[in-house]
């Protein structure tokens, strides 16, 4: 089962909850948006713009945020961009609901959104290990990914539920009051300024210490390039819907296989995330990690290769259920081998590595789909994910030989 401990520290534990709100009403925003801008534009082109023009600031301020993670109080930092998302949620919603029918005006909301929520990430992230105990933070970690998943399966059975019932604009209204509660939780939260206790504004030299810290820190470098690795090169969600219809016999307009299909890792994950007890035993993270991401790859190429949905399905369920494992040792080893200076900026970096990743293999799965059939990029996407991440060990060997401890 689950490791629970880290849910005894009270300060924890108020964080997780509110995660697990914030984690569904994130996903009913992320469902409206793509939403309403197709309503009024009748144009997937436009949704991919909108999905463009919002990555640009979370790649930027997820840089400058992880900085200001690390040189002011996180507790107030992490106040002050709730607050900003949930402000941005509620504008979202009073557009939808008084039929602006600007999507500029959508484009531009969803772009503040991003803003608050790439000062955000770092510094929730970072600030897990000054609450968690060191030899609980692969438990933490698990935990974490487990309700983030969950809410990816969650949130958008929950958005296409409710749409109809209570309209398009609502949803942007529910995740602003969800967004309420994360607000209290970090109220109650101790206070987190820097450990020299010098507070100051952050920089580009902050940001660029941080690339310089990461180049010599070769275990969380390599951390990241396994990340990289494994998105780019094994992520084909890109190639679902083609899939759907061409191989698994969706109709044009889609149908059950494109739901199962974009949902399978995530369900795989949340059954890993409930069984994963056994994680906090594990003191080899870098093994653990490169195993995990190896996993990935050999059950993406068997989900090219399926000709049934449900074999698919399965391939698919088992790479989310590797990706659970490589999130949680993936995450212990950003919060362990950095040092607390530098934790916001590495969670800030790694931000802008779970951000880009998927969409690089959008663009790679799509184009290697259209050359080449999708079995094929799937399949060959998959053995990358495998060999490259050998090599990259094998060029890099500090991230195999990366044991935990407590005074990591």
């Amino acid at each position: 089962m689950i490791d629970t401990r880290p849910l005894k520290i009270v300060a924890y534990r108020r964080l997780w909850l509110s995660t697990i709100v914030t984690a569904v009403g994130s996903q009913l925003t992320a469902v409206a948006v793509p939403k309403q801008v197709y309503d009024l534009t009748g144009s997937s082109a436009w949704v991919g713009i909108a999905a463009g023009v919002a990555l640009v600031p979370l790649l930027v301020f997820g840089l400058w945020g992880g900085a200001i993670a690390d040189t002011v109080d996180r507790r107030k930092l992490l106040l002050v961009t709730n607050i900003g998302i949930a402000v941005s949620s509620v504008l979202l919603w009073a557009q939808a609901a008084m039929n602006v029918g600007s999507v500029w005006l959508i484009i531009a909301l969803l772009g503040l959104q991003q803003v608050f929520f790439a000062a955000n990430a770092p510094a929730r992230q970072a600030s897990i290990a000054r609450l968690v105990p060191a030899e609980l933070l692969p438990s933490a970690g698990a935990l974490g990914s487990t309700v983030m998943q969950f809410g990816a399966v969650l949130g958008p059975l929950l958005a296409g539920a409710f749409m109809p019932v209570v309209g398009l604009s609502t949803l942007y209204l529910i995740d602003a009051i969800a967004l309420t509660v994360t607000v209290y939780a970090v109220w109650k939260l101790p206070s987190m300024p820097p450990l020299d206790g010098v507070v100051r504004r952050a920089g580009l030299r902050d940001v660029l210490a941080g690339f310089t810290y990461l180049w010599a820190q070769k275990v969380l470098m390599a951390s990241m390039l396994l990340d990289i690795i494994a998105m780019v090169f094994g992520m084909p969600r890109a190639l679902f819907p083609e899939m759907a219809q061409h191989t698994f016999g969706d109709p044009a307009g889609g149908g059950f296989a494109l739901g199962v299909l974009f949902a399978a890792i995530p369900v795989g994950a949340v059954i890993c995330g409930l069984t994963s007890g056994w994680i906090s035993n594990v003191s080899r993270h870098g093994v653990a990690l490169t195993l995990a991401v190896v996993g990935w790859g050999l059950a993406i190429m068997g989900f090219g290769l399926a000709g049934s949905l449900w074999v698919a399905a399965a391939f698919l369920a088992l790479a989310g259920a590797a990706d659970m494992v490589s999130m949680a040792f993936r995450g212990a080893i950003l919060q362990s081998a950095a040092t607390d200076e530098m934790r916001g900026r590495m969670q800030g970096v790694f931000i802008v590595v779970v951000a880009g990743g998927p969409r690089i293999a959008d663009l790679l799965h799509g184009t290697g789909g259209a050359a080449f059939g999708t079995a094929a990029a799937v399949s060959v996407g998959g053995l990358l994910v495998v060999v490259a991440s050998v090599a990259m060990v094998a060029l890099m060997p500090a991230i195999w030989r990366y044991r935990f401890s407590s005074a990591s």
